[in-house]
């Protein structure tokens, strides 16, 4: 299976531009380059129905988050304070940085 090139990282900041949490702001979690998909803290939650188990040992309905396709989430920039689209550009020292087409801030920390 193919692994994809993704702009995005863990624990950037992100906003949702499609679906039922549009407009909605949160942090990524895990990324999963061969499903192109993210999961972002406090969106899209799902209930569960489980079974009692050893871990569970009451069961019943659990919520938690599931993930959504990379496509339908834009990364936040903290200086424009808006979603962006990113550039890349490689520094004098070697290192690729991603950069904010807006303000041209360097996004990676």
């Amino acid at each position: 299976m193919m692994r994809y090139k993704c702009h995005l990282k863990k624990d950037d900041k992100v906003k949702v531009i499609a679906g039922k949490d549009k407009g909605k702001v949160g942090k990524i979690i895990k990324v999963d380059r061969k499903k192109q998909r993210v999961l972002v803290e406090n969106i899209n939650i799902v209930k569960r129905h489980t079974r009692p188990d050893m871990q569970n040992r009451q069961g019943g309905i659990i919520e938690s988050e599931a993930p959504i396709h990379w496509s339908n989430v834009m990364l936040m920039c903290d200086k424009c304070v808006a979603p962006i689209r990113v550039k890349k550009k490689i520094l004098d020292d070697g290192k690729k940085v991603r950069i904010c087409r807006k303000c041209n801030e360097i996004i990676d920390a």
